[in-house]
């Protein structure tokens, strides 16, 4: 039997875990602010929706992942939680890390929290890093280059000025980049492989 909220298809156990995120999200979002008061009835539609489109994009087999800025959860929680693939969440904000290790346990989603910066993170590389709305690009990928396995990907949902920020970062990175329509929002997914500083030497 499958559970279709608004978010598409996924198992019935899956789509009570969401269920119980969200509840523990708006209780949570009274006094630690995960997500504007005004995304509040819209959270499976804005949020977890946009976030759930990323498992299609995940290359196979994918032993682990690491999401950067893991905020309230998205994307790294929750596409861990679809796919069952472990996550290393990183989340400097000591409130909000709180949320991601009480959401992890009220979920059962198989991931690891880190209280830390990012730029602080001795984690080994993963075939697979996350992040959404977390910085321009350019930032990003400084951010991600140094925990990205040879050969692994990165997926970074972007608005509007998507185009703007690839032609930044290419100015410092070469990378093979498919630009994917998000079904949820007029914005894209960047699915980056390939990633390697443009060599200024030679």
């Amino acid at each position: 039997m499958k559970h279709e909220p608004c978010f598409g298809p996924v198992s019935r156990e899956t789509g009570e875990a969401i269920e119980r995120f969200v509840a523990l999200l708006l209780r949570w979002n009274h006094t630690v602010n995960l997500v504007s008061r005004r995304d509040e009835p819209h959270l499976r539609e804005r949020h977890i929706a946009d976030c759930l489109q990323l498992a299609s994009l995940i290359p196979k087999p994918t032993s682990r992942a690491i999401d950067l800025g893991s905020g309230a959860g998205f994307p790294g929680l929750i596409v861990a939680l679809v796919t069952n693939i472990p996550f290393d969440l990183i989340e400097s904000d000591q409130r909000k890390a709180a949320f991601l290790r009480e959401a992890a346990r009220v979920t059962t989603a198989p991931v690891m929290v880190h209280p830390i910066r990012i730029e602080s993170a001795r984690l080994a590389p993963a075939p697979l890093v996350t992040a959404r709305a977390l910085a321009p690009l350019p930032h990003l990928l400084e951010l991600a280059a140094p925990l990205l396995a040879p050969g692994g990907v990165c997926l970074f949902p972007k608005g509007a000025t998507v185009e703007a920020e690839l032609t930044l970062a290419s100015a410092q990175w070469h990378m093979h980049v498919d630009c994917i329509p998000s079904r949820t929002s007029d914005s894209h997914i960047l699915r980056i492989r390939d990633l390697r500083r443009v060599d200024h030497t030679s």
